[in-house]
């Protein structure tokens, strides 16, 4: 394709604080004029925003870019994520077998880069839960050994919403592990310890 494509496109960025807001942005363009793929003919940056009833600032940046082929907007898109794009010029593209097998193979393959990222997110965000639900186990028996608690007390001394932690609590108690009784919980002892303190009297 001999044709140069020009777009214009729109990256937005969402966050706190609003410097870190503005500098992402700045940084993005500087990345984007950096790149020798992309030749960027304008760039004009709004006003970055507070969002409504929200602790999060808004900003976006408006750029006009000029490339050599069809693949340079597929990599833009994945690599800025822009939220808005439009094609400028030429008003039709005359785009050849070969260039449609290239720019569908490009896709493809970011495709299933993004897929590897997310379930390796995925499988390190399981650990992450499995261990944290493990240290909050811990935590809430250590502090039942203390002494039988309500969940407000629970949550409290752990800094767990008590919605989230009394589902918590019921998973304990389903293993049974820890046991409620008029809004009380404590620990359960274990079988073997009632077994041994029974045979004890017995003896």
């Amino acid at each position: 394709m001999e044709d140069e494509i020009i777009f214009r496109a729109v990256i937005e960025v969402l966050g706190k604080p609003e410097k870190h807001v503005e500098e992402s942005l700045q940084g993005y363009v500087k990345q984007l004029k950096e790149n020798d793929r992309y030749d960027v003919q304008a760039a004009e940056f709004a006003e970055v925003k507070k969002q409504d009833e929200q602790e999060l600032w808004a900003g976006f940046s408006e750029v006009e870019v000029k490339v050599k082929k069809m693949e340079d907007i597929t990599a833009f898109c994945f690599d800025f994520m822009p939220s808005l794009i439009e094609m400028i010029s030429p008003k039709e593209l005359k785009i050849g077998d070969s260039e449609i097998s290239q720019f569908l193979n490009d896709l493809q393959a970011k495709l299933h880069q993004i897929d590897m990222v997310a379930k390796q997110v995925k499988m390190e965000n399981e650990i992450l839960h499995k261990n944290m639900a493990y240290l909050l186990g811990n935590y809430v028996t250590l502090l039942l050994r203390k002494g039988n608690m309500t969940s407000q007390e629970l949550s409290r001394l752990t800094g767990v919403d008590v919605d989230k932690l009394e589902d918590f609590l019921d998973n304990l108690i389903d293993k049974g592990k820890v046991d409620l009784r008029s809004g009380i919980y404590f620990l359960k002892e274990p079988v073997e310890k009632k077994v041994d303190e029974k045979e004890m009297k017995n003896g």
